[in-house]
């Protein structure tokens, strides 16, 4: 099996990583990798490789990091990269949050793993929800953010809609408490791997066969692109949202609030069940446990902040050479 592999960030490079590992015993090659153009990075801003094009390149598979592989839009450098997909004569094609739109003429570009059901599988898919649940850009986030306490890796069949295609393995995996992004992101990019080799298992023996999303429905939601302004706190909602928010968006964009002329950072925190009378923003103790501060419903206890220019602290070392006065306010946004 010739498999070419599209992706992008180090979710997906879990992904490569056991393809590439899984390939000798079970006689896989992957002799192209589709990764985006690098980008800059640090404080130099150096051009610099994605995590998925410097594990192929460890392991000296070539790479194409075309802008855009659509020929619409990209036009005879678009062509040119799906001539070089064409020619390594793929069986199948494995995406993994490769972050590109990809034409229908490289979803058909893979010669397909034809099942035992007459389908021929082209393009798979490794999905961080359990769809329909959380099609879309965001999936672990917006599940953080909604509170679900279950998510999971989904393997579809690719095709022309945005994550619509049909189901061919799925598995669970539990949302823990104190999960944020960046850990349940760690989660599900190893449960991805395992899967995803189990997948391509499976199709070279025929018998992967695919199940048909709902095209519409109340499981069906949509997880859209984080934006940066989401970080913003606003401390009329709930606590139990904010609490979630702040899971939700770590390490991107990370929730703040003003205070005292500067933005400052909140990487951990946790909502109380307890009522409170102040205005929302209030400071009501400030101590080791952290800084409680009033919501529109409960109190949000700040466990670890980032002052302007500081490192993320948890609360008694921030507190102890920035001093939060209860009845002080953390702004409101303007």
């Amino acid at each position: 099996m010739r498999i070419v592999f599209a992706g992008t960030p180090e979710f997906a490079s879990r992904a490569l990583a056991a393809l590439i590992a899984a390939a000798p015993a079970q006689g896989w090659s992957v002799p192209l990798v589709l990764s985006q153009p690098d980008r800059p990075a640090g404080r130099g801003l150096r051009l610099m490789p994605t995590p998925v094009k410097a594990l192929a390149q460890a392991h000296g598979i070539e790479v194409a990091t075309p802008p855009t592989l659509s020929v619409k839009r990209g036009g005879a450098a678009a062509e040119a990269a799906q001539a070089q997909l064409r020619a390594v004569r793929p069986d199948v094609l494995v995406v993994a949050a490769y972050g590109l739109i990809l034409p229908q003429a490289v979803l058909d570009a893979p010669a397909g793993l034809p099942q035992d059901d007459g389908a021929r599988l082209t393009a798979l898919n490794i999905h961080a929800s359990l769809l329909p649940r959380w099609r879309g850009a965001a999936p672990i986030a917006r599940a953080l953010e909604a509170g679900d306490a279950t998510t999971g890796i989904t393997i579809m069949q690719m095709e022309a809609g945005l994550d619509t295609g049909p189901m061919l393995l799925a598995r669970s995996a539990a949302i823990d408490p104190d999960d944020t992004t960046a850990t349940l992101t760690a989660r599900l990019a190893e449960l991805g791997a395992e899967l995803i080799v189990a997948a391509l298992h499976a199709a070279a023996a025929g018998h992967l066969r695919g199940r048909p999303q709902p095209t519409d429905g109340p499981s069906v939601t949509y997880a859209h692109k984080l934006a940066k302004d989401e970080g913003r706190l606003d401390f009329a909602q709930p606590a139990v949202l904010l609490a979630r928010r702040v899971r939700a968006f770590d390490p991107f964009p990370v929730t703040s609030a003003p205070w005292r002329g500067q933005m400052l950072r909140i990487w951990r925190a946790q909502a109380l069940d307890q009522a409170t009378t102040a205005a929302p923003g209030t400071v009501l103790q400030a101590d080791a446990t952290g800084v409680r501060v009033a919501t529109g419903h409960g109190i949000l206890l700040l466990q670890e902040l980032q002052r302007a220019g500081g490192r993320r602290l948890a609360a008694r070392d921030f507190l102890a050479g920035n001093a939060l006065v209860p009845g002080e306010r953390l702004g409101a946004w303007d």
